[in-house]
């Protein structure tokens, strides 16, 4: 069908009827519509106008009661077409059947389609009952649900260009509800919007509850969320009244828009208010918005109610509360609705099992994962797509990236092939290790599998590349993305915050934020959980708090993961009362002691060096039978190398291996730095070749650590040899690496060389900070050469020009303070 073909004249038109009664424009349809011109035929280009004849030949007439036409099945693949016996609701007149049977045949030439229609305006029986318009009309509805159910839409708007060319006054809400549900199966949204607001503003057709409703399917089918609740709103404002089902489609749209939990109940309220009971399909739907949000306590009070009601639940009811318990990382309630959906008779299937397994998946507790795969086979469903894609997920989130490949060539063994959630946690895998290369490579096959790059496949890019701080990167994928013509959603923005923040751009991830409001994208758990993030990178604990109060006051209600951004919060911005008094509410129940929350203590309690905190939180952590993840794992080994206990090390890396874990290029990074602060230095320079060797891109971290390692030890060439290499690799050294040189130098006497390296800062762009001149001053003042620090101080602006203000006046403090 053809995007843009003018409606023909295809019948002399019939007697004009009355004229409506004068009346004003009516408003815009929608006032934010960019109209489009709507077209709606087949790809035959212009129709001939055929004087009205008999019955063609392609017309059997002894089809008047649409007997089927017996033929031999072929293989999947093949052109196949069988004529279907429309179903009774059809209510096709005899001519109406006649001209549906010839419209359904494989050998219906479309330049035919005027003089087909025209039959169902000849006179048949001479009374002309069954050829009155208004039969004409009930025929032309009946003929397009038929051809919409065969999949023949194309032919299907075809028709409705014929009634609404020559006989607009019978487009009704039924036939309009019926068009636009068409064009939201084949994408055609805007110019099914384009067609209601034509027919609205100049035909002056009245757009009843059903065509509101059909559209707002429409844009719901194609997930324009915004744009749904946008035609619910303008259809209130037109006092056009919701029914059950407008309102079932809305409750749905807001599920996925992430509305916050007391706007959706307010739409009940409105729904009650308005004399309209709720039926099954809205406590599944309102069940289903609970998934988005981790509102388990709602969806089993949302169960509850329902089973009050008398409505007994079905497979959709406990396959989306069993998704909505997994989502909250409740798994164990989520078993207990497994057995209780199989005590009430509800058989699983594929879908239950997957959401039990991602469930189990999701919090790390893979064996179990694995275990209920065992039991899907046995009970001879087959593991699917979405099977082996959760489990290699879960398997690459805890770091047992061997596991993950092994259930990827399973996958690909059982003849499953992947789709793009599969490539997608690849991509995230390798991406994650810090291997770009092969994370790249995982891209470009994307298409040698048929597949397209979605929303998740640019988001997974910019987080990769985000986590690892390649702002560069990050814009440039951002710019790709909108290239490829993906629009940033919700997801996309949360990404987005997430990722500046890794790189340390805090006013850009808020702009985004902004950037994100502006868009009409309404705040839920997951955007406030983003932006609670990316505070506690920056140690922001006031502004996390005042979040926190907000969501607190009723606009979302926080989880796990928020709690755990407010522990980060604390320990990044050293306020560690507030932390061990967070901590203390989590231990003593007050705040569910989750897994991830005992996790981030284990975290937050090794970055602030609290050896007996951090080993306190891993031991509640295995107290209750949880496995830990790489992060975990890694907060160890970090906590014990700075601490030189390398025999606990060791056993953290022992229970790595016998555990399947992949070290990860963190493991590394923590492991380097024990060793360069000990006497066995140089085995951080081996761990250096080790990660090349496995294919792993060091960064910044792993090139200073080395780098401090042999300053520290004055092994002063071997540290300019690795900075060559850094460079190399196309890294660029930061000011860490430069202080490193400095202290160095300073420390052995070395100014000149030390003031060098400034001297080479500053050209090269990168700003000294207090620490690098800290180094020099008190190199002079530790020799007992304050008068050298102090000249120094008074060139310093020579040297660097655009030294802080005031850094001058600091540095002749600590002088005076320090060294008087």
């Amino acid at each position: 069908m053809t995007d843009k073909l003018a409606l023909p004249l295809l019948l002399s038109a019939p007697p004009p009827p009355s004229p409506p009664p004068t009346k004003p424009p009516p408003p815009s349809f929608f006032p934010s519509l960019q109209t489009h011109h709507l077209t709606l035929t087949s790809s035959s280009s212009s129709l001939p106008q055929q004087p009205q004849s008999t019955t063609p030949p392609y017309l059997t007439p002894l089809t008047t009661n649409l007997s089927p036409i017996l033929r031999n099945r072929t293989r999947l693949g093949r052109a196949h077409y069988k004529s279907i016996r429309p179903p009774p609701d059809y209510r096709l007149s005899s001519k109406g059947q006649l001209v549906l049977q010839s419209l359904i045949d494989p050998l219906f030439d479309i330049s035919r389609l005027d003089s087909l229609l025209l039959l169902l305006n000849a006179n048949g029986n001479g009374n002309g009952n069954d050829d009155s318009v208004s039969s004409v009309a009930m025929d032309v509805l009946g003929i397009i649900k038929c051809l919409r159910d065969n999949k023949k839409f194309d032919l299907a708007l075809s028709v409705f260009d014929w009634i609404k060319t020559r006989h607009s006054s019978f487009v009704n809400g039924s036939l309009l509800a019926v068009v636009i549900g068409i064009m939201g199966k084949i994408g055609k949204v805007s110019e099914a919007a384009s067609l209601l607001h034509d027919l609205h503003t100049n035909d002056r057709v009245e757009i009843d509850v059903y065509g509101y409703t059909a559209l707002i399917t429409a844009y719901a089918d194609n997930g324009r969320y915004r744009e749904a609740f946008k035609v619910y709103t303008k259809m209130e404002e037109e006092g056009c009244k919701p029914t059950l089902i407008t309102y079932n489609v809305i409750l749905n749209v807001c599920g996925k828009m992430g509305m916050p939990w007391n706007k959706i109940m307010a739409l009940v309220d409105d729904m009650k208010n308005s004399g309209i009971a709720l039926d099954k399909c809205t406590y599944n739907t309102l069940i289903t918005c609970c998934r988005r949000g981790s509102l388990h306590e709602e969806a089993a009070k949302i169960f509850e109610e329902m089973k009050l009601a008398g409505f007994r639940p079905d497979f959709v009811t406990y396959n989306a509360l069993l998704d909505a318990y997994g989502k909250s990382r409740r798994p164990k309630k989520a078993m207990e609705i497994f057995q209780e959906m199989q005590d009430n008779g509800v058989n699983p299937s594929s879908v239950t099992y997957n959401s039990l397994i991602s469930a189990y998946a999701r919090d790390g507790l893979l064996d179990e994962a694995m275990e209920l795969k065992t039991k899907m086979v046995e009970k001879k469903i087959k593991p699917d797509v979405y099977t082996y894609t959760t489990l290699l997920s879960g398997f690459e989130r805890a770091g047992k990236d061997e596991s993950a490949m092994r259930i990827f060539k399973e996958m690909k063994s059982a003849g499953c092939k992947p789709n793009i959630c599969t490539f997608n946690a690849l991509i995230k895998m390798h991406g994650n290790r810090g291997n770009f290369t092969e994370m790249m490579k995982i891209f470009d096959e994307i298409k040698n599998f048929n597949c397209t790059p979605d929303i998740v496949t640019w988001n997974s890019l910019l987080a990769v590349f985000g986590q690892n701080g390649m702002d560069n990167e990050v814009s440039g994928v951002f710019k790709e993305m909108k290239r490829a013509g993906f629009i940033p959603e919700r997801d996309t923005f949360n990404t987005l915050i997430s990722a500046y923040s890794r790189c340390g751009s805090f006013d850009q991830a808020m702009t985004v934020y902004k950037r994100m409001l502006n868009a009409e994208v309404m705040p839920d758990l997951s955007n406030y959980n983003a932006v609670l993030a990316a505070l506690a990178r920056g140690g922001l604990w006031k502004q996390s708090e005042i979040i926190f109060a907000e969501m607190k006051d009723g606009r979302c209600k926080p989880n796990e993961l928020t709690y755990s951004s407010l522990l980060h919060a604390y320990a990044n911005g050293k306020e560690l009362e507030r932390m061990r008094a967070l901590a203390e509410e989590i231990y003593s129940g007050v705040i569910k002691p989750h897994p991830v929350l005992l996790k981030t203590l284990v975290l937050v309690n090794s970055k602030c060096n609290l050896l007996t905190e951090a080993e306190h939180a891993f031991t509640e952590l295995k107290k209750r039978v949880v496995s830990p993840d790489i992060t975990t794992l890694n907060a160890m080994i970090s906590i014990y190398g700075k601490k030189q206990m390398i025999s606990k090390t060791d056993e953290i890396l022992n229970f790595m291996t016998e555990s399947g874990y992949t070290p990860s290029l963190t493991t590394y990074n923590s492991l380097m730095y024990m060793y360069s602060r000990s006497e066995t230095f140089e085995k951080s320079e081996e761990i250096l070749r080790e990660i090349l060797e496995k294919g792993l891109k060091p960064d910044k971290i792993s090139y200073n650590t080395v780098i401090f390692a042999y300053c520290r030890n004055g092994r002063m060439k071997e540290a300019s040899r690795i900075l060559s290499e850094m460079r190399e690799s196309g890294l660029k050294p930061d000011v860490i690496t430069y202080n490193t040189f400095v202290a160095t130098y300073a420390a052995d006497s070395m100014f000149e060389e030390a003031i060098d390296v400034v001297r080479y800062m500053v050209k090269n762009g990168c700003r000294p900070n207090q620490t690098t001149y800290n180094s020099i001053i008190d190199g002079y003042c530790k020799l007992s050469r304050r008068d050298e620090a102090i000249v120094f101080i008074e060139n310093l602006r020579k040297l660097d020009p655009h030294i802080r203000v005031g850094e001058d006046s600091r540095l002749t403090e600590r002088v005076k303070t320090k060294w008087s």
